[in-house]
């Protein structure tokens, strides 16, 4: 149901409507779907090969890696993990008596590798790298955040394994490490990530940046509105799409602004809480990470129940995939069906991991297990049908004895 409130705000009268107890129905998007799925076991795939190719002998035995399946976050034992990706993992023994398995990456994965590290190590994209870890600084209060935030979105921003080594000395006019003020749950002290200073020039946000060329109304920014996607199928309450409506027309707040001081159940609030999530995911590589990443930095923020609500209250911005074993929230408008409309250079490398993940031997053939599941469902289909004909013909036969 909508809710009416009267308040008075710098001496204006303003009806705030609140978005209570509605019911938005979650209608499954395939196409995104598809999109998330596309990515399942990749993340672990590259921990695996980035721990194999840091040893000075480019290979491992499984004996090493087995025990670090939780570290590795493998979703299945790693010999099974490995044999699943032909083109990506290779097992040997070395030419050594009782010499036990060892794995290394193939030829195509480490040529991948190599020119995934060429591309880590060119200046414009770790400068880009820094300003979008600088940006998620700067969406919060004190301009900080403690590592075990950060590192929800490690993989999502695109930051290495090895950051605090291997990137940050690099930025010491943007980052510094801190100590937060608090102790985690073994009393000891939290570290965390701080910006060395504000940057005015990107404290803006995608939304602002979309609208940077359109008209000017007396010298006024017009309103900015937010793209709406729905799946089909999906089809809003009549007051509900009012409500939309109405508050899209509602004024722009910044999510680099503090708006901590409105109402936190008001309409106003609630478009400043969206452009939060909205930057948020704007900043990731893939414009997309677990449900729980958000509400871990919602809580830290001191948004509470306010970003689970956002993300339910508009299904035509963010989309909840329950694939790969997880809770995804996507960004719709990122995305032309499953494809990213716009791809970041390290998630074209990510598509290429993509690719080699989906190749397996079939008869010492290699196919694309993608086209090899669908001619899969096809032959069941069809033999699905030709068993519904079969049967459809022993009734016709059946009827027909009885008549004779």
């Amino acid at each position: 149901m909508l809710r009416f409130t009267a308040v008075h705000h710098h001496h204006l009268r303003r009806q705030l409507r609140t978005f209570v107890n509605a019911r938005v129905k979650w209608v499954k998007d395939p196409y995104l779907d598809t999109a998330v799925e596309k990515e399942k076991n990749l993340k672990p795939l590259l921990s695996l090969k980035n721990l194999i190719l840091s040893h000075p002998s480019k290979s491992l035995p499984l004996n090493t890696i087995s025990p670090l399946k939780p570290q590795l976050n493998l979703p299945i034992s790693a010999l099974k993990f490995i044999q699943n990706y032909p083109f990506v993992f290779k097992t040997f023994r070395p030419p050594i008596p009782l010499s036990t398995l060892h794995v290394k990456v193939t030829p195509s994965a480490e040529s991948l590798h190599n020119d995934e590290t060429l591309l880590l190590n060119l200046s414009h994209y770790r400068k880009d790298l820094a300003q979008r870890l600088g940006k998620l600084l700067m969406l919060t209060r004190a301009h900080r955040l403690p590592f075990y935030v950060v590192d929800k979105f490690k993989f999502d921003l695109g930051l290495p394994h090895d950051y605090l080594l291997s990137f940050l000395p690099e930025f010491p006019e943007y980052f510094q490490i801190c100590q937060m003020g608090f102790k985690d749950s073994n009393g000891c002290e939290v570290f965390g990530l701080e910006l060395v200073k504000w940057r005015k020039d990107l404290a803006v946000s995608a939304m602002e940046k979309r609208v940077e060329s359109e008209d000017f109304a007396g010298g006024k920014r017009v309103h900015i509105r937010y793209s709406m996607k729905f799946p089909r199928g999906f089809d809003l309450q009549k007051k509900v799409r009012n409500w939309v409506e109405e508050w899209q027309n509602l004024p722009y707040i910044s999510p680099y602004e503090d708006a901590f001081h409105l109402a936190p159940n008001s309409d106003q609030a609630e478009k400043w809480t969206v452009g939060v999530i909205h930057e948020l995911l704007s900043l990731l590589v893939s414009k997309k990470t677990e449900r729980e990443n958000i509400y871990c930095l919602g809580d830290y923020l001191g948004f509470g129940i306010r970003f689970r609500k956002a993300l339910v209250h508009h299904p035509g911005m963010f989309y909840l995939s329950n694939k790969i074993r997880t809770h995804t929230i996507v960004l719709r408008e990122a995305f032309n069906k499953n494809i990213l409309a716009e791809k970041h250079p390290l998630m074209r490398m990510r598509y290429k991991y993509m690719s080699l993940m989906n190749k397996v031997l079939r008869r010492g053939v290699p196919i694309n297990a993608g086209a090899l599941r669908h001619r899969k469902r096809l032959a069941s289909l069809k033999e699905s049908n030709r068993s519904g004909t079969e049967k459809r013909m022993r009734q016709v036969k059946s009827v027909e004895t009885k008549e004779d």
